[in-house]
């Protein structure tokens, strides 16, 4: 595998050991749920393989610690050739970036479904935002020594930000398009 057939897992792989070793399962906390989780939709199913990969092709080591009354963990480090791979795969064209939500196949539905069900979709999601600018805050405090981690989190504070103002600016719009002839679906 060289550097241009790098998957994003891959390299997302890379760029969470380039700051220091870790487990898999770090690795995997950190792009599932952690500060990585914002770049590429790696999931659980796709850390370890990638893992394999890149410990096969000599970009990360891969040692075993021993622990008490558990099973050997495995550490990752990233190599010397494993961080020329992080530069040239980051050097390459990004391509466009990949938004889905669930919360928008809803608004689509929104003439098939109970006011109740949109309204709470709308609620739903001004919450999952308001977490997400939480969170982001948060980053950009505990990284304050990187200027590019700032730079980051302000983009995607104006991101979330201008999509809670355009679902407040047009909540109304949207439950009015529902419908008020059927009671909420069981749940």
């Amino acid at each position: 595998m060289s550097a241009d057939q790098l998957s994003p897992v891959s390299t997302l792989c890379l760029a969470i050991l380039h700051h220091g070793e870790a487990t898999g399962y770090e690795i995997k906390k950190g792009s599932v749920e952690g500060d990585y989780r914002y770049f590429v939709d790696a999931s659980y199913g796709s850390i370890y393989p990638a893992l394999s990969r890149l410990a096969n092709e000599g970009y990360v080591t891969v040692r075993e610690e021993t622990q008490a009354g558990r099973p050997a963990r495995k550490v990752y480090a990233i190599t010397e050739t494993g961080h020329r791979a992080l530069v040239d795969a980051l050097s390459r064209e990004p391509g466009p970036d990949l938004f889905r939500s669930r919360f928008l196949l809803v608004a689509k539905f929104a003439a098939e479904l109970p006011e109740e069900v949109v309204r709470d979709a709308i609620d739903q999601r001004r919450k999952n935002l308001r977490d997400e600018l939480a969170h982001l805050e948060r980053i950009e405090k505990e990284a304050c020594e990187n200027p590019a981690v700032g730079w980051i989190t302000g983009y995607g504070r104006s991101c979330m930000t201008a999509s809670l103002d355009y679902l407040d600016a047009n909540r109304d719009r949207l439950i009015a398009m529902a419908r008020q002839d059927i009671p909420q679906a069981a749940e």
